[in-house]
């Protein structure tokens, strides 16, 4: 009896990049490279193997097992605040809306409405459902009677990793686990 196992495809090889400390780049999204970028990282110098797939690609003269995990070999600063993007509000507030709690039809509300004055910033928005969004229409939250239950603020780097490592994504390879969250604070 003959068993095949299938062997993966170089374009489900998707490898992990590190920071020259060990830490991913960014949590969510989690920074990965496409397997050609990673090899042409690791052609260029740029980069260290630490873990790779049982997959290889070939040329003629060559062959090469694909990195899964690549460290950086120059450190890179991580940015001290994160951008304002509908994307790291959403984060911010875990995807979910700050009036009733559900988790679709997420759009973004403005505290104090534009129309009033408000301005379009970390402060001032909130993700909110489109029924309640719909529902506060341009109204105050006093006067609509809807109050966040986080009120908006300018998140930090690290509040958007925290909040990025409750959503992980939908590929994760056995060989990252060791890079992954160890940097998380454990409990007493």
């Amino acid at each position: 009896m003959t068993v095949h196992v299938a062997v993966p495809k170089a374009e489900s090889c998707p490898a992990l990049v590190l920071n020259a400390d060990y830490r991913p780049l960014s949590y969510y999204p989690l920074s990965v490279w496409c397997w050609q970028d990673a090899i042409k990282a690791v052609f260029l110098e740029r980069v260290v193997i630490l873990s790779e797939y049982d997959t290889t690609v070939r040329s003629p003269s060559f062959e090469m097992r694909l990195p899964s995990v690549v460290c950086l070999k120059t450190y890179i600063q991580p940015a001290r605040n994160p951008a304002f993007t509908r994307f790291n509000v959403f984060l911010r507030d875990r995807f979910t809306c700050q009036y009733c709690g559900q988790r679709e039809e997420l759009t973004f509300d403005h505290l104090i409405p534009r129309s009033r004055g408000g301005l379009t910033t970390w402060e001032n928005v909130v993700a909110a459902c489109s029924p309640c969004n719909l529902r506060k229409s341009d109204r105050l939250p006093r006067d609509a009677g809807m109050w966040p239950h986080q009120m908006p603020y300018a998140p930090s780097v690290h509040d958007l990793h925290r909040n990025g490592r409750l959503f992980p994504p939908n590929f994760l390879h056995e060989s990252w686990m060791d890079y992954l969250y160890w940097d998380t604070e454990l409990e007493p």
